[in-house]
């Protein structure tokens, strides 16, 4: 009787260990679920569909191609100018909103009249939704009635309007300017954070020593804020080589293919033309090759953490 007694004794605390290391997996499940449900199963659903030709208004839509789908990509060349095209998208728009929002974020951790007020609007274009300012900024650029040509026009900087939208060679980086007035508020909004965490007294000592204020900026801030710089530019470049909202409403991804990105060009292929298979394949290539970009950002800024 006193053995049984002493091996429940022994067992007590094995089970309540593993109860302990059990917790945490079994608060997680429930997340974990619903991501497998929402996220992994229509990725692998969208796998499964890019072998196929899946054309819906076709008498036989349905079809197994295995990998034609991807093939034909390769010979494709709308596919490559909408691949050269995102990158344009994301390695200009990204940078841009980076830097505007850390001048930004400079400014108004400074001390001056109206900073709360200052604060607050600058958080209007990340608020409104990516349509209205789609539409707004279509109306800015409109030849006829813009009033972006009217003021270049009184400035003497052009002669006559110009059709940005309508244009091959500036439609692209007139879409670009849109969103990255769009987008600089949210850096904004993570650099200041970052920017009130670092202490002032390091500030103060740097001063005493006779730092001027871009070394105080180079040693400083810039390390202070490095590791928010990295995290919110990790989510832009997701963001940002996901979004087509705003390209679509502003141009359709014309003139031509003058702003097609490779989300875009999925879309118009799947959703306009009902080529699912194609367009599905085009999505899938695209998530692989931004997995690729982000494996690389997050295996560069891990080696920079342990240095």
């Amino acid at each position: 009787m006193s053995s049984a007694t002493d091996l429940s004794a022994l067992d007590a605390p094995r089970r309540t260990r593993w109860k302990l290391r059990a917790t945490p997996y079994l608060l997680l499940a429930p997340a974990l679920l619903v991501t497998f449900v929402v996220v992994f199963l229509p990725m692998a659903e969208a796998v499964v569909t890019s072998l196929y030709e899946l054309v819906l208004f076709r008498p036989n839509a349905s079809r197994f191609i295995g990998l034609s789908n991807y093939v034909a990509l390769l010979n494709d060349p709308v596919f490559w100018t909408a691949l050269w095209q995102t990158c344009i998208w994301i390695g200009l728009t990204v940078p841009l909103q980076m830097g505007l929002g850390l001048v930004a974020a400079l400014l108004l951790n400074k001390e001056f009249a109206w900073r709360g007020l200052a604060r607050a609007l600058v958080i209007i274009p990340w608020a409104l939704p990516s349509v209205v300012i789609a539409l707004m900024w279509r109306w800015i650029y409109d030849p006829n009635t813009g009033v972006l040509n009217d003021i270049l026009i009184h400035l003497s900087i052009i002669q006559t309007a110009v059709p940005w939208l309508a244009d091959p060679d500036r439609a692209l980086y007139a879409v670009i300017a849109t969103l990255v007035w769009q987008g600089f508020p949210f850096f904004t909004v993570m650099i200041l954070a970052g920017l009130q965490g670092i202490p002032r007294s390091q500030y103060e000592a740097a001063s005493i020593d006779g730092a001027s204020a871009w070394r105080q900026f180079r040693h400083i801030t810039l390390p202070g804020i490095a590791p928010i710089l990295a995290t919110a530019g990790l989510l832009r470049i997701i963001w940002v080589a996901n979004s087509m909202d705003v390209i679509f409403v502003m141009t359709g991804g014309g003139p031509g293919y003058a702003t097609h990105t490779l989300p875009l060009y999925a879309f118009i292929k799947a959703r306009q033309n009902l080529d699912f298979g194609y367009g599905t394949a085009i999505a899938v290539t695209f998530t692989l090759l931004l997995g690729l970009v982000v494996a690389a950002y997050i295996f560069r800024s891990m080696r920079e953490v342990e240095r």
